[in-house]
């Protein structure tokens, strides 16, 4: 019989597949990377946001979502408008365009995830949580800058457009 670091192995590589299958499709159907979806929803869901204020609200950094804009504003997907009383101030809203990109979109991976993560018993919800922090102990991957959204690659990365591939 295998040996359960095998076990723990072919898990490991069942949720990078699970991942990697979510992107392909979320770039297929949507030509959107999980952070620029998130990015697209924080902005339909609240309205027109501060650039500050979208980074708190999906949990990046600022210069992450910099450039994620940057990227959707080149696609018409979002748009940007300076302040009129302080000019440094830069407010992001969805287009109509993004909306259209939003509607045909499929769910996300960690959607589904924190889901059904939410209806365990809070005590598993810390076995998980305990398990997977140790994983990434044995991975000596402590120190690797992540966010809470299930993608592969950097979490900028644009998939190619239709004309592109």
């Amino acid at each position: 019989m295998h040996d359960l670091s095998e076990h723990a192995l072919v898990a490991l590589r069942r949720i990078l597949k699970a991942t990697e299958a979510s992107a392909r499709s979320l770039a297929r159907h949507a030509g959107l990377t999980a952070s620029q979806l998130l990015v697209l929803r924080a902005l339909r869901t609240r309205g027109e946001m501060l650039t500050g204020e979208l980074a708190r609200a999906v949990d990046l950094r600022l210069a992450t979502v910099s450039i994620l804009v940057d990227k959707l504003q080149a696609n018409g997907l979002v748009r940007r408008r300076r302040g009129e009383r302080d000019r440094r101030r830069v407010w992001v809203a969805v287009t109509d365009q993004g909306v259209a990109v939003l509607d045909a979109a499929p769910d996300l991976l960690q959607e589904t995830f924190r889901q059904r993560f939410g209806r365990l018993p809070d005590w598993e919800q810390a076995g998980v949580v305990a398990a997977l922090l140790r994983v990434v102990s044995l991975l000596d991957a402590g120190d690797i800058d992540a966010s809470p959204v299930l993608d592969v690659g950097a979490v900028t990365d644009l998939p190619p457009s239709r004309g592109d591939e």
